[in-house]
């Protein structure tokens, strides 16, 4: 069975970020999303928990960073295509998402970057299959 990976995120209104990734094409699945937390599916098996920051904040004992004001992670995420890439960002940018940096390219790989209404940043990157071995 392959390892998944659940990232848990804390988010200020859950209401809010759910409505940006359904806009993004993802789902949300029931069996793991409460009041307090969603589950969201980008794979078979990889998935971000957004939660409410008390419920985020029961999970550690540190400060809980404002992602609008830090930066705790950079989530990137392969693409098919440098289209696919252009799609998603533009897409993230239309449904509530910030500009987060400046395309890359770097011939065999292309990438965009969005900040989520959270502000958590997700980046988007396409490899030229060729070079992904």
């Amino acid at each position: 069975m392959p390892t998944s990976i659940f990232v848990n995120l804390p988010v200020r209104d859950l209401k809010v970020s759910k409505a940006f990734f359904t806009r993004l094409g993802y789902s949300f699945d029931p069996q793991f999303t409460t009041a307090d937390a969603a589950c969201l599916v980008i794979s078979d098996t990889i998935y971000a928990m957004l939660h409410r920051p008390e419920s985020f904040a029961r999970f550690t004992q540190k400060d809980v960073a404002d992602a609008r004001n830090a930066i705790e992670v950079i989530l990137a995420l392969s693409a098919d295509s440098r289209e696919a890439v252009d799609e998603l960002a533009d897409r993230a940018l239309a449904s509530g998402g910030s500009h987060a940096n400046d395309p890359m390219d770097y011939g065999n790989m292309y990438g965009r970057s969005f900040h989520d209404p959270d502000g958590h940043m997700w980046e988007v990157v396409y490899l030229e299959p060729d070079d992904v071995e």
